[in-house]
């Protein structure tokens, strides 16, 4: 039987490729050839010791573009080795409260690829059908695109953004892109907001009217400013810090709307009396829906090459045990993926 080759984060600061046992495959399932893996900030917390919800040693990485190539009985026909799909990385239970109102994203039990449960660094993967995405028409590099940019657009349809809407998006990593990318698409002006002079300009290329600077007293001053002293109608906190978790309320405008993507780490303190004055909407954004990956597809479909300027480095899979520390010590990169 051949083995897998496998990237394991064994502990903090610490990858190691190793040989495992593949996995047997059942009733409905798919077995997918690893193509392309992008790296997540999950990915590098879990690097970092700093992700509570990973076990170590565990298998990383969660955004995978494939191929297929083999089925399990009972697989649709459509499902033909040789075809590239997209990885829906959650799993549903079907039976929690979020399942039962048809919110699969925000399963209470949910174990994402690469954070629960092993994930897809690794030569192959088995899954069920259902978790997977047929696509041909994408560049096989945009397959890995698809998962990251759907959270954003997530965060967007839990907003409610709206044409006309001006918009603040805190933190322009990968799903912080998202979330520009899709505000812009429903015709909101978006103020992007990161340190990062060259994700700022980014944003502006993927729709942002205007980028700032992130800072505290001056940062709120100018997004006043550009809203002719209101505020934002929606702010969505990317970054997770008690910072911008607070900051994204103070930018918000009164009867404004508050989207957290990112989790703090560290307790955050609010002073709540302007939940009441302002009467904010206050989400969390947890994920993505099927029909938040179709509608990224649909984008990325439609972008042609321009996607490729959001990978900032392709590592080869047989060096994936330096991309982690390379990431680490390169902090401006948006999105590092591994090929193989």
């Amino acid at each position: 039987m051949t083995m897998v080759r496998a990237l394991m984060i064994e502990r903090e600061n610490t990858t190691v490729f190793h040989d495992i046992e593949p996995s047997p495959m059942g009733e409905g399932q798919v077995r997918i050839a690893v193509r392309h893996v992008g790296l997540c900030g999950s990915d590098l917390n879990t690097f970092k010791g700093l992700n509570p919800l990973v076990e170590l040693p565990r298998i990383p990485g969660h955004e995978i573009g494939g191929e297929i190539i083999e089925t399990g009985a009972a697989v649709d026909p459509a499902y033909q080795p040789g075809k590239r799909v997209i990885v829906m990385p959650y799993t549903n239970c079907g039976n929690c409260s979020s399942c039962r109102k048809g919110r699969l994203n925000a399963c209470r039990y949910n174990k994402t690829l690469g954070v629960q449960q092993n994930g897809g660094l690794a030569d192959e993967i088995v899954l069920p059908a259902e978790k997977v995405i047929l696509n041909d028409t994408l560049k096989p590099l945009h397959l890995a695109l698809v998962e990251p940019l759907s959270v954003g657009f997530h965060a967007v349809e839990r907003g409610r953004v709206a044409k006309g809407d001006r918009v603040a998006v805190i933190g322009c990593g990968m799903i912080g892109m998202g979330a520009v990318i899709a505000a812009a698409s429903r015709g909101a002006e978006v103020i992007a907001i990161d340190p990062s002079e060259q994700k700022r300009e980014l944003a502006k290329r993927f729709g942002a009217a205007h980028a700032l600077p992130s800072g505290a007293e001056e940062l709120v001053k100018a997004v006043y400013d550009l809203t002719d002293g209101d505020g934002v109608d929606v702010a969505f906190e990317a970054v997770g810090l008690p910072q911008t978790f607070t900051q994204a309320v103070d930018l918000a405008c009164f009867a404004g709307r508050v989207v957290y993507v990112g989790y703090s780490k560290a307790p955050v303190t609010y002073q709540t009396q302007f939940f009441n004055l302002k009467e904010l909407d206050i989400m969390g954004s947890r994920n993505a829906t099927m029909a938040d990956f179709r509608s990224v597809i649909s984008y990325l479909e439609s972008a042609g090459d321009t996607p490729d300027l959001l990978v900032s480095r392709v590592v080869p899979f047989t060096e994936a045990e330096s991309a982690l520390p390379y990431w680490d010590s390169h902090r401006d990169a948006l999105k590092v993926v591994i090929s193989r």
